[in-house]
């Protein structure tokens, strides 16, 4: 299984967007974020709209989709869900990913890996309750979770053009800000992973 450990940069940000939505907003500010991104972050989706419901049944036998889906987190350096809130809570597709991903119990591809949460809504709290239940998850599957910056966008028609460019100046330099941080905190957390030989990069 591959670990990920500290080396040079650039290092790989899989980006998962919680809506599955052709139109989703959040997939729209996720676009965004990658071209926002330092030089040093390569930014790529991880798709799961392919992904059937979980079922522990199928724990012996994965399907090909949950497999590639495992590979890629396994295989980035840190992960990017951008995502809305439904009913206060996650999206139902994207806490199903969650679960192909995490399981079967001792195959964890979330475990250690460094994790930014952000998401926009039309409403004026921007997903903040929905990123905080995602953040309980997150921890139980031993995530190492950004918690500082706190993103929570209100989004606005207009807001990211059709070139993914933010339009508010404010606003770009916010996510800006906010993807720096990314930057900074994945290389903290990658020199304290554990390389394969049980060492760690800052000893």
């Amino acid at each position: 299984m591959a670990e990920t450990y500290h080396h040079e940069p650039p290092y790989t940000i899989g980006v998962i967007c919680g809506s599955i939505s052709a139109s989703s907003i959040n997939r729209r500010l996720a676009r965004a974020l990658i071209k926002l991104a330092p030089d040093d972050l390569q930014c790529s989706f991880i798709e799961i709209d392919q992904l059937d419901l979980y079922d522990h049944d199928r724990d012996g036998d994965y399907p090909p989709e949950a497999l590639e889906l495992k590979r890629q987190i396994r295989e980035a350096d840190g992960i990017l869900i951008v995502t809305p809130e439904y009913n206060r809570s996650v999206p139902g597709a994207l806490k199903n990913a969650i679960d192909w991903a995490s399981r079967p119990y001792g195959e964890n591809a979330l475990s250690r890996k460094p994790v930014g949460i952000i998401g926009t809504s039309p409403g004026a709290i921007g997903t903040a309750v929905g990123q905080q239940h995602l953040k309980t998850i997150m921890s139980f599957c031993n995530a190492p979770l950004m918690n500082e910056i706190e993103a929570y966008v209100q989004y606005q028609e207009g807001l990211v053009d059709d070139d993914d460019n933010v339009t508010v100046e404010s606003t770009k330099e916010f996510l800006s800000t906010y993807m720096r941080a990314l930057d900074d905190f994945v290389r903290r957390v990658l020199t304290v992973v554990p390389k394969p030989d049980g060492s760690t990069a800052a000893g």
